[in-house]
């Protein structure tokens, strides 16, 4: 007879024998081990579940109140930088164009200082990846192409097109030109040939940047302030990053506040416009009767930063209409004024716009609805002080975002977006790979379409 068949004696500790349920024969069993194994068992799956589940590994228990602060504190999950590499293009497409804009206006070249203006982003960007300590930033950049994300191509598109001054004869220099230059060099590279150019980075922040070779370029991230002057089978949201122009005046470095600020509402800019911006005379003639609006043509000058810089400064609202295209560095010279924005613009793409809302830093009009007589200072007078004043802190807890000096101010911001941008990338550089022919009116990534119906207060 084995083992298993041979009847076990009753546990010495047992008093009460077990009864079977079908025989009075079955041999009797202790239900004491089976019974403490199951337990064991049991606890054992509960622990290992309250340890993965209710306290993670490598995770110290907090109570909600603490999770609650580390969330907001942490952010979204970290990722690893993007490598990025920085072309190096001949002189002439980064520090010979700053040679050429200088010798148009006879000055000396001796120190290669970019010329100051609201396009200057190229600049910056260019500043950031040669610098030798860069740190926290969403980009590195790296030196063996082999191992890049992401290609820039540094050319100073935007300074290129007002090299030679107006009024006075091109001479040598050529924009149209220096752009066919650059995609004859580029498209000679390998990188730029293995992917289309999926992986390639371009900046034209001026709405005419890169105008002649655009439909080259269009598979890239384009660095733009607005598409006013792009079709949608050239740029989208989805694939390309807005641009906050850089502010020309000075930040306003006060508290928030109503008591210097007089002014309802302060505007200072060219009165005359073309396509979208011809509201602008209309706005005129509405606004400049207006006893606490200040409303002046202006041409940019250092006298006419100066008069602006006084106005946003001493004014509650700041009138952000559309100009040639939608945006323009009005509104941010506003932003770094404290001077809450009015924009009146239906097309007018934002800078950052994942992480900032613009409803709490800006109120906006639709165009229809601002040129009706009397509507828009009369919208302005019903807002009271307290929310006036809320605004105001709003955007200076924003106007980091808009200072491209900032270590950790727009430069980063840009690289953060275009970092967000590589899953896209990848999708495109493998579904290329597979396609052989593709015939599509427009980019196969689509348009991310937003509502233009305007709103006409968020108050």
């Amino acid at each position: 007879m084995s083992d298993l068949s041979k009847p076990r004696k009753p546990h010495k500790t047992s008093s009460v024998p077990f009864k079977s349920l079908t025989s009075p024969k079955m041999p009797r069993k202790s239900l004491l081990k089976p019974t403490l194994a199951t337990a064991i068992m049991i606890l054992s799956f509960y622990l290992l579940f309250s340890f993965f589940f209710s306290n993670p590994p490598n995770l110290p228990s907090h109570s909600t109140s603490d999770l609650n602060k580390l969330a907001v504190k942490s952010g979204p999950p970290i990722q690893s930088p993007a490598k990025i590499f920085l072309y190096n293009l001949p002189r002439k497409f980064t520090y010979g164009v700053i040679e050429s804009y200088l010798a148009a206006r006879n000055s000396p070249s001796t120190d290669l200082k970019y010329p100051g203006n609201q396009h200057s982003a190229e600049w910056y960007l260019f500043s950031d990846l040669i610098f030798p300590d860069r740190v926290n930033s969403p980009v590195v950049r790296v030196f063996d192409p082999e191992d890049a994300d992401l290609f820039y191509v540094p050319f100073f598109s935007s300074l290129s097109l007002v090299v030679n001054p107006p009024g006075k004869a091109p001479g040598a220099y050529n924009d149209e030109g220096m752009q066919e230059d650059l995609m004859e060099w580029l498209e000679e590279q390998v990188y730029w040939k293995r992917n289309l150019g999926w992986d390639h980075v371009f900046i034209c922040q001026d709405p005419n940047a890169l105008y002649k070779v655009i439909d080259r370029v269009k598979n890239g991230v384009l660095l733009v302030s607005d598409f006013g002057r792009l079709n949608r089978g050239q740029a989208s949201l989805v694939k390309d990053v807005i641009l906050p122009y850089s502010h020309r005046i000075n930040p306003f470095n006060g508290e928030a506040g109503v008591d210097r600020r007089k002014s309802l509402l302060f505007f200072m800019g060219n009165r005359y416009r073309k396509e979208g911006g011809k509201v602008r005379d209309t706005l005129f003639q509405i606004l400049e009767k207006e006893p606490d609006v200040i409303i002046k043509h202006g041409t940019q000058s250092r006298e006419s930063r100066r008069m602006a810089t006084q106005g946003m400064h001493s004014s509650k609202f700041c009138l952000h209409p559309a100009g040639d295209t939608p945006s323009a560095c009005r509104l941010f010279d506003a932003i770094v004024s404290l001077c809450i924005p009015v924009i009146i613009s239906d097309h007018i793409e934002l800078p950052f716009e994942d992480v900032i809302d613009y409803t709490k830093i800006a109120i906006f009009v639709d165009t229809a609805t601002a040129v009706q007589p009397g509507y828009l200072a009369s919208l302005l007078r019903t807002i009271r002080t307290d929310r006036i004043l809320q605004f105001q802190k709003e955007l200076k807890a924003v106007t980091r975002y808009f200072e491209y000096e900032d270590k950790n101010g727009t430069v980063n911001e840009i690289w953060r977006e275009v970092a967000s941008k590589l899953p896209l990338i990848r999708l495109m550089i493998n579904r290329d790979k597979r396609l052989v022919q593709r015939e599509l009116p427009g980019l196969d990534c689509s348009c991310l379409c937003s509502s233009q119906n305007g709103t006409s207060s968020n108050l």
